[in-house]
């Protein structure tokens, strides 16, 4: 059932169906589990997402090896009673960005070794890219030479998970995590360049693994959205009306969207029907988290001033360890401190399993699980979760407000 799910997108786009998986890309145990409980709540499989830098051979910047990774998620999902056949794992960016500094050849073969491990684990859908230039080469290679090192890397996954996973090739991807500029517009993928990267994959595969190219289900394009550290891009069909129109010569394949956090759902429901079937968020998850963290921080701090602030222990969490920011965040000392904490990238989410980041958050969590939050105090910080809270349709307890508040969000996903 869940392989169906995303091999038959095209198909019912075809036949007028336009149905559309949120690809949830994150590693917080809290956003995970308010995604299972979001499909199980609308009868659905789930699609979770790893990238390259997040989880890998070598463990990532989570620590995690794909299979690890996996069995993390599956973890959640038995606590839950979630049926692990329900949960589509998939690995995004496979390919040599965390070891481009190497030659190409040693950064290839890492990349080799980590499609296999990801294929292995039973991640069934693979993005494939490549895009990026090693020691020594181009910042940005030639359509053959991308192609021509995806199809190596699909031939290692079906050495090792021979006809099970499907891929997604593309490269014109906003940058992962969010632009570091200041943003005006932002320019949809060119009908030439959709065309000519289908083209140079179709034929490398059909030279090279012929047996893959009925399995290469979507392609990464940029439909003009975006977000900054303060700004977000909307989504303007009509700026993308002539990327769109080439849908028709991709047989079998839909648009898969990256970078679709803090777009309204009236964008996302055209996106969907646009043909854009996989739709990615990822930091508008744990940025929803951290909203609701903060409002019952300050809902502790009003009712036990010599509390510690959660606050307080990121920053200084963030200050002792600024490799995650400080290349991103510019500006003066107010300008960094208030992007540390409020950024629409959310940096601050590589820094919550950090153990003074976690003991901080559960002790937050269990000194509030003691009390009888009041109802105003649900009004004053947590305002959008209130009218739930007063109906007596949510309960006013920690993690349920945590689970909702990125429940919320997925939600806005299933507008049509």
């Amino acid at each position: 059932m869940t392989g169906s799910l995303i091999s038959t997108l095209r198909a019912r786009f075809d036949q007028g169906d336009k149905t559309a998986v949120t690809s949830v890309c994150s590693a917080h145990p809290l956003v995970i589990e308010a995604a299972l409980l979001h499909a199980a709540s609308h009868g659905k499989a789930v699609l979770i997402e790893a990238t390259c830098n997040q989880v890998n051979q070598d463990g990532g910047y989570t620590g995690m090896t794909p299979a690890d990774f996996r069995d993390y998620v599956y973890g959640i999902a038995d606590r839950l009673g979630f049926a692990r056949e329900q949960i589509i794992l998939g690995g995004d960016h496979l390919g040599p960005n965390p070891w481009k500094s190497l030659p190409a050849e040693q950064a290839l073969q890492k990349a080799s070794d980590m499609i296999a491990a990801f294929a292995e684990a039973g991640f069934t859908k693979l993005h494939l890219d490549a895009s990026m230039g090693c020691k020594g080469e181009a910042e940005h290679l030639p359509d053959a030479i991308v192609a021509e090192r995806a199809v190596m890397l699909a031939k290692r996954a079906e050495s090792v998970a021979p006809g099970r996973p499907v891929y997604v090739i593309g490269t014109e991807i906003p940058t992962p995590g969010g632009a570091t500029e200041a943003l005006d517009h932002v320019t949809p993928t060119t009908p030439e360049a959709v065309r000519a990267t289908y083209q140079v994959h179709e034929n490398a595969f059909r030279e090279a693994v012929p047996e893959a190219w009925s399995r290469v289900i979507g392609i990464v394009v940029q439909p003009g959205v975006e977000f900054g550290h303060e700004d977000v891009v909307i989504y303007e069909p009509e700026q993308a009306s002539a990327l769109v129109a080439t849908l028709a010569r991709l047989p079998g394949l839909v648009f898969e969207a990256h970078s679709t956090d803090y777009q309204p759902g009236t964008a996302l429901a055209q996106l969907k029907q646009d043909g854009f079937c996989i739709l990615k968020v990822g930091p508008e998850l744990s940025f929803a988290l951290r909203e609701t963290l903060y409002g019952l921080d300050a809902i502790r701090g009003f009712i036990d001033p010599q509390a510690v602030s959660l606050v307080g222990t990121m920053e200084k969490t963030m200050l002792d360890a600024p490799a995650n920011w400080q290349s991103h965040y510019h500006g003066d000392a107010m300008e960094q401190r208030i992007l540390r904490h409020f950024s629409y990238s959310d940096r601050i989410r590589y820094y919550w399993p950090e153990p003074a980041a976690e003991q901080a958050v559960t002790a937050l969590i269990q000194s509030l699980e003691q009390v009888s939050i009041p109802e105003t105090m649900i009004s004053q910080y947590l305002p959008r979760l209130f009218e739930r809270v007063k109906s007596g349709a949510l309960a006013a307890e920690p993690r349920a407000l945590l689970i909702q508040s990125v429940r919320d969000v997925l939600e806005r996903y299933e507008t049509l």
